[in-house]
């Protein structure tokens, strides 16, 4: 396992799963194993330490999901539920420990470990990484940022008329990585898994 010293995970859970239907998606079985324990597992392979940003009412069934999990588990309960995305990263990097901290999204179960060791390189001295699809659009929720520098942009834009986490990438001084520079990435990594046909197409897959 490669785990740097100064790298830490958050996990976004705290979503209302609206378009995945009555279930948690965070919960919900990949091919037998809750998505949020497939992103933490391979979390674990690039750090020990992961923050589960959630709202209170998720944070049993979601322990029971990582019960067994490798990395040392905390969880960063919304003080406002679903505020967004800037919100639940907010909350998240408040609570992690290390200088820089990579942010995935629950709903991502195929997240590629060596995405994030490639935007460490690349945040170093700066204060994020942040992949530019070929789409067209950033990818803001499976990144690697200075933990303080992009909590505090987060907590500045939580409240204003564009919550967006793009509007907090303004705030901070981070590095562009187009996708066509990732050739060594699975090119599963930036599935979202948030419907649940999404989720029989995957399994279909397996």
């Amino acid at each position: 396992m490669s785990v740097d010293s100064s790298l830490g995970g958050v996990v976004l859970a705290g979503g209302y799963s609206t378009r995945f239907g009555e279930t948690d998606k965070a919960v919900a079985e990949l091919d037998g194993t809750p998505m949020i324990r497939r992103v933490v597992d391979r979390l674990a392979r690039i750090t020990d330490d992961v923050v589960i940003n959630c709202r209170s009412e998720q944070e049993a069934a979601i322990r029971e999901a990582l019960s067994g999990a490798e990395a040392s588990i905390q969880f960063a309960i919304d003080p406002v539920p679903d505020r967004g995305p800037v919100g639940g990263i907010h909350t998240g990097l408040e609570h992690s420990d290390f200088e820089y901290t990579a942010v995935v999204a629950c709903d991502m179960p195929l997240v590629d470990p060596a995405l994030f060791e490639a935007l460490f390189e690349r945040a170093r001295g700066r204060d994020g990484a942040v992949v530019e699809l070929e789409a067209g659009w950033l990818q803001t929720t499976q990144a690697v940022y200075r933990t303080d520098a992009m909590a505090r942009a987060c907590a500045e834009t939580i409240d204003s008329e564009d919550n967006r986490v793009v509007a907090a990438l303004e705030k901070i001084d981070w590095a562009t990585v187009p996708e066509a520079e990732l050739e060594d990435i699975s090119s599963e990594t930036f599935e979202s898994i948030d419907t649940q046909e999404a989720l029989r197409e995957a399994e279909e897959r397996r």
